[in-house]
């Protein structure tokens, strides 16, 4: 079964990898050689057929339930309801909503935001709006979240807004087919009023109900830091653990009853089992839980009909019905690291000849899943906790055998009582901001962790029998094996550009600008992007993201062009984040808590060979963004020029004074390519090679602007934009072309553009 398992496992990998998803021949290509696989009995060949298969079908289907291009931007009245809790930020509210009454075909679930809403909106309700839709849709940068993959596992096929008119209508409160999510909004509802203006209250509700939405950013970073994210996130270890303590408490009670008509194993399989779907349900079925559930449904069943399964056995099984169910598993990080802890445990304590005691087992369970999953946690987020070992083993008894046991236990009791739920929400309460404490301590710590590039896969297969190696018996041969083949994992780096040469990244932020500029040994940051609607910033989302992946550390300069809040939204969040030598900007007084140099035309510098020269703004302008600091940055091999949002003045004003000396190899394009900048006269001064637009997709302002694009496509430069190419780099070393594009060389096949 674990062999069969594996290359299932593999076909569906194997699909994850392609950029488009083959047409129908290759289907029924497929299905042929699958009978002839049968006919010659090759079992693990065809369960890697079948599995290729499977991922194909199941990912055609999905993607044929994503809105048509031809749909977006234009109002649609449609009739539905609120599927899942609702997340509040400043600007509205977000949601899932489930179409039941369209005038056009559109996908069966979309995700809503209702800007400036009235009144609380609610799961369950039933709502007729006219709305705004795109297709799947998200910034694609090195190192940060993939949004458009997210959506497309959860079967989200569109996105968009609520539109004010015609008015949005209720339709009614209570919806049969969504009783779950009435019930935990009902719970909601109720932990708002038991605490209220409660700082804990975010961790109870993620605790209780899995809604983490109210966690705030500065909790999750110390999570982070200390490797303790998966406690605060309702997952197979906390389903496992009150299954196993309904189990326990079960058998002991119905084994006193005297009542053995049913065996006590059995009975206590079957609460179990019960009290997980109950959780799970609390949780509103979401997939981690959903897999937790099939976990546990195998490990009971197995239980119930007497089988003494291999516990390797069993995880194989569940894994196999997993992947029957929702192939597109393996493209969840909580997928491979829940099965790879569950794994690393098992490998750990079993087949051993001496048991360890209770606290030595604990560590060496910590140090196991510790050691274990750090080569996937650097697949995955390019960063390590190294306190994550200490960290845990504190936390985790605190979480999962005190605060989550009374905590549900309140929860269950809050419709019935609230006299006598308060009390244990109190106690909840007391030991969090305990252990909150102790996690900031841990976090302060300089060393808590480590930034490192996300391994290669030839390094990423030795380090899978290295951390296996390591952690095999004492004495067993070749263990010490395993610390030459982690090596290769340890020392890679990042390549650094040669001296004289530049490694450029506008990165894709949406409707904003951030760039990053990598010299042989310095880092610049030009821009740092807006701040969303969701309350977050591109600094949290995608340049710090960008900066762990490239093991950077500290950076040399931070310039922020000017001070609109597509272009400095982020800069709160990196200063205060990364170590930076200076700060120079046009505004000094927006961000005079960093101590800045005001930006000023003549400033230059030169690192490793390259020169950073500032052209503008030579004197004080009435427009803001013709205020824009205009850096141009020369290599050995040719140059660019950085715009900000300077406009028509500005841009005359450059021609005036520097003549053809403005000429370059690449541009970024001023103000996102909008209609007040890009004359003729600095286009042709510039005459670049390549035009780089940093503009959001379908965003509002409509950028770039149609006469603009225009003078682009005239002066034959190529031409870039981020809404459609993601994150765009630009390398001096190449011999042919400087530019790619992250969409081109990382895009799959579930990225739209």
């Amino acid at each position: 079964m674990i062999f069969a398992t594996l290359s299932f496992l593999a076909g569906l990998l194997f699909v994850q990898q392609f950029s488009m998803l083959p047409e129908n021949p290759w289907l029924y290509s497929g299905i042929f050689a699958v009978a002839v696989i049968v006919w010659r009995r090759y079992w693990l060949c065809l369960c890697f057929s079948v599995g290729v298969l499977w991922a194909i079908l199941f990912a055609s289907v999905r993607l044929a339930d994503q809105l048509p291009k031809q749909l977006e931007s234009i109002e649609i009245p449609v009739k539905g309801y609120i599927c899942e809790l609702p997340e509040q930020n400043e600007k509205g509210v977000r949601f899932n909503f489930c179409i039941t009454e369209s005038s056009v075909p559109l996908p069966a679930t979309i995700r809503l935001s209702w800007y400036d809403v009235e009144h609380p909106v609610k799961a369950g309700e039933h709502w007729a709006f006219t709305i705004k839709l795109k297709r799947p849709h998200g910034t694609l940068n090195p190192g940060a979240f993939d949004y458009e993959r997210w959506l497309f596992t959860e079967g989200i096929g569109a996105t968009g807004s609520v539109r004010k008119q015609p008015m949005p209508v209720l339709l009614s409160r209570d919806v049969a087919w969504s009783h779950v999510s009435i019930w935990r909004q009902a719970i909601t509802d109720l932990l708002a009023r038991a605490l209220p203006n409660n700082p804990n209250l975010g961790l109870i509700k993620a605790l209780t109900l899995g809604d983490g939405h109210s966690i705030t950013q500065a909790q999750w970073d110390i999570f982070r830091k200390t490797g303790t994210t998966h406690l605060f996130v309702i997952s197979g270890s906390h389903i496992g653990l009150v299954a196993g303590l309904v189990y326990l408490l079960t058998l002991k009670f119905w084994a006193r009853t005297g009542l053995l008509a049913w065996s006590p194993q059995k009975t206590a399989a079957f609460a179990s089992l019960l009290f997980g779907l109950l959780y799970s349900a609390l949780a509103g079925f979401t997939v981690p839980t959903q897999r937790a559930m099939i976990m546990l449904a195998i490990a009971m069943t197995a239980i119930i009909l007497q089988r003494n399964n291999r516990p390797f056995n069993t995880l194989a099984v569940a894994m196999m019905v997993i992947l029957i169910v929702d192939p597109l598993a393996v493209l969840s990080p909580g997928f491979w690291l829940s099965f790879l802890a569950v794994a690393l445990i098992i490998y750990t304590i079993s087949a051993r000849l001496k048991t360890p005691g209770t606290l030595l087992g604990t560590l060496k369970v910590n140090w196991a899943t510790s050691l274990g999953l750090s080569p996937l946690l650097l697949v995955f987020f390019q960063q390590i906790s190294l306190i994550a070992p200490i960290a845990n083993f504190i936390a985790v008894p605190v979480i999962e055998v005190l605060v989550v046991p009374v905590a549900l236990v309140a929860t269950l009791l809050l419709p019935i009582s609230s006299s006598l739920a308060v009390p244990l929400f109190w106690l909840v309460d007391t030991v969090l901001q305990g252990l909150i404490w102790v996690l900031v301590q841990l976090a302060d710590l300089s060393f808590a962790t480590l930034n490192h590039t996300a391994p290669s896969p030839w390094v990423f297969m030795f380090a899978v029998p290295a951390v296996l190696l390591l952690l095999a018996p004492i004495g067993m041969p070749a263990r010490g094996l395993g610390i030459v083949m982690l090596l290769p994992l340890v020392f890679t780096k990042t390549q650094l550009p040669k001296t004289g040469h530049i490694n450029m990244t506008v990165l894709d932020v949406g409707q904003g600008l951030a760039v990053a500029v990598q010299t042989a040994s310095h880092w610049l940051i030009y821009d740092t992007g807006p701040k969303y609607n969701s309350g977050t910033d591109s600094g949290q989302t995608v340049l710090l993201p960008f900066l762990r992946s490239q093991q950077v550390d500290k950076l040399d300069t931070v310039m922020i062009s000017h001070g609109d809040s597509d272009h400095i939204g982020g800069a709160e969040t990196l200063l205060n984040s990364v170590p930076t030598a200076q700060v120079i900007t046009s505004v000094p007084a927006q961000l005079s808590a960093y101590k800045p140099t005001a930006c000023m035309a003549g400033q230059s510098w030169l690192w490793d060979e390259v020169k950073f020269t500032v052209l503008a703004p030579d004197h004080v302008f009435e427009s803001d963004n013709d205020n824009s600091c205009v850096l141009r940055i020369d290599s050995k091999q040719g140059s660019v020029l950085l715009t900000g949002d300077i406009e028509a003045i500005a841009e005359q004003q450059l021609v005036s004074r520097y003549g053809e000396k403005l000429k370059a190899n690449v541009l970024l394009a001023p103000h996102h390519g909008s209609k007040t900048s890009s004359t003729l006269a600095f286009l042709n001064a510039v005459a670049p090679d390549s035009i780089i637009i940093p503009a959001g997709y379908l965003n509002q302002f409509h950028h770039p602007h149609p006469d603009v694009l225009s003078r682009y496509q005239q002066s034959k430069a190529k031409i870039f934009n981020t809404a459609h190419s993601g994150a765009i780099t630009i390398n001096t070393e190449n011999s042919g072309s400087w530019i790619s594009t992250f969409r081109d060389t990382n895009g799959k096949y579930w990225n739209n553009e």
